[in-house]
């Protein structure tokens, strides 16, 4: 399909606790959705100045440098825009929030070339088809279901990249654990890549700071359905972090043991756990201060029905003990 164009000018500072880091890095860093080669292509072209002058992605930043970007970016569609209904929860002229189904791929890749959230946000405007990635800022596994909010303008992708950089978006999870969680708590661990499985992230000591908070809000005898708040965002957190803390989330496929059970769980329960069909993880509520419009946005999406099924089958097949029963799940609104 034919390119779009979009330009990208930005000016950055680096702090004195920069000092050391590469310059691709750093502007790496700044911008997520663009790869490390797409920054180092920038500055071979000239399009990164640093004090004034072009530089090199070797450069090593010694702190208190004034960066500037005026970077052209092409944006090839062979990912082709595609009528579909995405379920809007907010939205105004700059950006929007959108409940993504759990099913639904993020963006394009092997084995995804089309019929992804990637491709409906195409289809939605050419203004939309402008935006590097389409407006997207952050993502969700394919198998979880919630929120994601979405730039409608180049400015506001920008600041919403910062805004969740700075830990400045609120991203409140449900789940449903294994095992007896009784009280609240924070795992907070380095996350890389597995050592020996490079499609897994695991907690190792090479990678990226994770924290996550979390809340027990039903306790049923051998499961526990929690609300989870990330204050970072890496990939697969609430995942690793669960599995990490032996309470892998029920149907989880790459993080927990379908077949792995208490013996204690009901038989015909069994059946119904190892059969869930995705991890039981739903992206509930967003909440942050507008970028443009500095007003304050909070969004919910419902428990989805699958969710709320499984809820309905612990209800009935793995009750609490009487001790626990002051526990009450926390629905979207």
């Amino acid at each position: 399909m034919n390119e779009q164009t979009q330009h990208i000018k930005k000016t950055l500072y680096a702090q004195s606790d920069d000092a050391g880091t590469r310059i691709d890095q750093f502007i790496s860093a700044q911008f997520p959705d663009f790869s490390r080669n797409a920054v180092q292509q920038w500055i071979k072209q000239g399009a990164v100045k640093i004090d004034g002058h072009n530089t090199k992605s070797k450069y090593i930043l010694k702190g208190f440098e004034t960066i500037c970007l005026a970077v052209k970016i092409e944006q090839s569609v062979e990912d082709r825009p595609e009528n579909m209904p995405l379920d809007i929860r907010y939205q105004d002229k700059h950006l929007m929030v959108i409940n993504k189904p759990a099913g639904l791929v993020v963006h394009p890749g092997s084995g995804n070339p089309d019929g992804t959230l990637l491709n409906g946000l195409l289809g939605l405007s050419e203004a939309q088809r402008m935006l590097p990635r389409a407006g997207i800022v952050h993502r969700l596994d394919k198998a979880t279901s919630g929120l994601m909010v979405v730039a409608k303008e180049a400015e506001c992708q920008l600041k919403l990249i910062d805004m969740l950089k700075a830990h400045r978006v609120e991203r409140t999870y449900f789940c449903v654990a294994k095992g007896c969680i009784k009280k609240p708590g924070t795992v907070e661990t380095i996350i890389g890549r597995h050592p020996s499985q490079r499609t897994k992230m695991a907690v190792t000591t090479k990678g990226k700071p994770a924290v996550t908070h979390y809340w027990p809000t039903e306790h049923f005898k051998n499961f526990t359905v929690l609300r989870v708040q990330l204050e970072t965002g890496r990939t697969h957190q609430i995942r690793v972090h669960m599995h990490h803390l032996g309470h892998a989330l029920v149907g989880d496929p790459v993080y927990g043991n379908k077949n792995r059970l208490n013996a204690s769980v009901d038989g015909e329960l069994k059946t119904i756990i190892r059969a869930f069909p995705r991890q039981a993880l739903h992206a509930h509520k967003l909440a942050f201060t507008h970028p443009l419009l500095d007003k304050q946005i909070e969004v919910t999406a419902p428990i989805p029905d699958d969710l709320c099924h499984l809820l309905d089958d612990l209800h009935d097949l793995d009750r609490p003990d009487a001790e626990n029963d002051h526990f009450e799940v926390e629905y979207a609104e």
